[in-house]
């Protein structure tokens, strides 16, 4: 299958999907990744403000925040075709940007070296069970994860209908350390 073939089927899905289930898979899926020991050690973690039917995260980042771990958000540096991990330590921290994804106002937090990060949570529109992903396409995840510091890692959250068998990609695609689902 083309990845435009599965991003369509998978944004399908994601939109059909009753808010009621997705708040108690999200909850779920919070759960399980709080229980993680990659979680519990890690004192900087790299989350995203989710949107469009994704597993919701802000939970997690209200969480995570209360644990005292230092919360990160990327920024999206959208001609450098980057992300940028920032700081924050409120959800009133965010701003809309540049694709209506919440992430970090400048104003109100501070850019974190990739070395500092323990764990990075990635969403993905569907994850093989090889722990590839397939993102939405502009590869700002793929050039960020390439990026880590191999001590780094990198899990990766979705819904089980989000699994497939395989996921089309590229030699310079990377997996995700683990991905949790529900």
């Amino acid at each position: 299958m083309k990845k435009q073939t599965l991003r369509k089927i998978m944004r399908k899905r994601l939109k059909n999907q009753k808010e009621v289930y997705r708040r108690k898979k999200s909850g779920i899926i919070k759960n399980k990744l709080f229980k993680l020991n990659e979680f519990k050690k890690a004192k900087t973690v790299m989350l995203y403000a989710s949107f469009d039917g994704e597993v919701d995260t802000f939970k997690m980042i209200k969480g995570a925040i209360k644990e005292g771990k230092t919360v990160i958000l990327p920024a999206i540096a959208k001609r450098k075709k980057r992300l940028i991990p920032r700081a924050i330590e409120t959800l009133r921290d965010l701003e809309k940007g540049p694709f209506g994804i919440l992430e970090p106002r400048k104003a109100c937090s501070r850019v974190i070296s990739k070395k500092n990060l323990d764990l990075v949570i990635v969403p993905g529109l569907a994850f093989d069970k090889e722990n590839f992903r397939l993102g939405r396409g502009l590869g700002f995840y793929d050039r960020f994860l390439a990026g880590l510091p191999r001590k780094t890692q990198a899990i990766g959250l979705c819904f089980d209908f989000q699994i497939v068998s395989s996921v089309p990609r590229f030699s310079s695609d990377l997996p995700v350390s683990k991905v949790i689902s529900a």
